[in-house]
């Protein structure tokens, strides 16, 4: 089996020769400290840039990214004891902003950076931390503001939202052994976490009550425009699931409320999921940090199948999911504070939870979010490892 044939078939709840071997995703940092390490990485995984691009690096974005996990960076003549399969790739097609806006340095000031990014925001960066940053102005500050950015940056025009050699591209895609998506990070598909681009964390939240029909709007506008756009490539191409990028959880609950998810965001991934599955698209994937548990139920109905990366710090234990949610696929859910304590904790956890879950079908194992740099590199070759040992079913 490849690697597309092996997720497909463990994704479907079918016999597999084992679980595919992927990993979620590395913090830019990552790369570097292994290198340090003594790690056999090329030069781009020092500077954690991969295929999706030096934007990427600086903390920018890149709508045509097509690495949803990167791979590892490894050298060619490099002597690992574990395999890493290739893992899910996404279709290059911008589905947010377009045309993007200028990246901008507005001030710098001692470690603080003040930046406009592509996606229109205002964003305070601290050096030497390129994973957190906190936004300060939205582009939607009222209605006047989301009507122009509609009609001028989200219209549902497919013009510009595809890479110049998409030709060529699809030829390549065609040809592939490797999972394909449609969505994705890159492509903020999805229609909660885009709205925090465009309003911002706490204007959105405060909206769900004090501006209900501004929500509303939003997020319709963005199912239609992702409808519009997918059905567009999908006439094109064939390709493996949905994927969608919502981060609805913190660490003891959800942002919002099931009542509030029904209202505002069931409706929206209905009319996808069934666009989706006109296509022959089965897999529609939702990338949920947090604790999300309370929302599954209305995922599912809403024709979400899968969910990760289960984060363990905040209570979502893969045996436990399983056992609530028999149908559910699931990607993730391997403590990444137990790869950072050493052996006898990766042993523990990957004993716990690997041979029960992958036994019931339906579930791809990977660290419960991108690996940390606080992971050494002898802790993840030793984690691979024994997850290798384990993945056959």
């Amino acid at each position: 089996m490849n690697t597309r044939e092996r997720f497909l078939a463990t994704m479907n709840f079918e016999p597999v020769d084992h679980i595919p071997l992927i990993e979620w995703d590395y913090w830019i940092d990552t790369w570097s400290t292994w290198k340090s390490q003594g790690a056999p990485l090329r030069s781009d995984g020092e500077l954690g840039i991969n295929k999706a691009g030096d934007e990427e690096k600086k903390g920018g974005w890149n709508p045509f990214s097509r690495v949803i996990g990167p791979s590892l960076p490894l050298n060619l003549d490099a002597k690992v004891n574990f395999t890493l399969e290739t893992g899910i790739q996404r279709v290059p097609l911008n589905s947010f902003v377009c045309p993007l806006f200028e990246s901008k340095v507005l001030e710098e000031r001692d470690n603080v950076i003040i930046s406009q990014d592509e996606r229109g925001m205002i964003r305070e960066d601290k050096k030497g931390q390129e994973t957190l940053w906190n936004i300060i102005a939205a582009p939607v500050r009222d209605r006047e503001s989301w009507e122009r950015i509609k009609a001028e940056r989200l219209a549902i025009d497919i013009r510009g939202r595809l890479p110049d050699n998409w030709e060529q591209v699809k030829k390549e895609l065609k040809k592939r052994d490797y999972p394909l998506a449609i969505g994705g990070h890159s492509a903020l598909c999805g229609f909660f976490h885009p709205l925090r681009y465009l309003l911002g964390p706490e204007r959105l939240l405060m909206g769900f009550y004090d501006e209900p029909d501004l929500i509303k709007d939003i997020m319709n506008h963005l199912a239609d425009l992702q409808i519009y756009l997918f059905d567009k490539v999908l006439s094109e191409i064939n390709v493996d699931l949905g994927f969608a990028c919502e981060d609805l959880g913190y660490k003891t609950g959800p942002f919002i409320s099931p009542a509030l998810f029904v209202e505002f965001v069931k409706p929206c991934y209905e009319r996808l999921t069934d666009m989706l599955r006109g296509h022959g698209i089965d897999i529609m994937f939702v990338d949920n940090d947090g604790a999300i548990t309370s929302l599954i139920p209305e995922f599912i109905e809403a024709g979400v199948t899968a969910i990760g990366p289960m984060e363990v710090a905040a209570g979502m234990d893969v045996v436990e999911v399983r056992k609530a949610f028999p149908n559910l696929q699931i990607i993730g859910g391997i403590d990444k504070r137990k790869l950072a304590a050493g052996k006898q904790a990766i042993d523990e956890e990957l004993e716990y939870k690997v041979p029960e879950v992958i036994k019931t079908g339906g579930y791809i194992p990977t660290c419960d979010h991108s690996v940390p740099p606080t992971v050494s590199w002898e802790n993840f070759c030793y984690y691979r490892e024994r997850l290798a040992e384990l993945a056959k079913i």
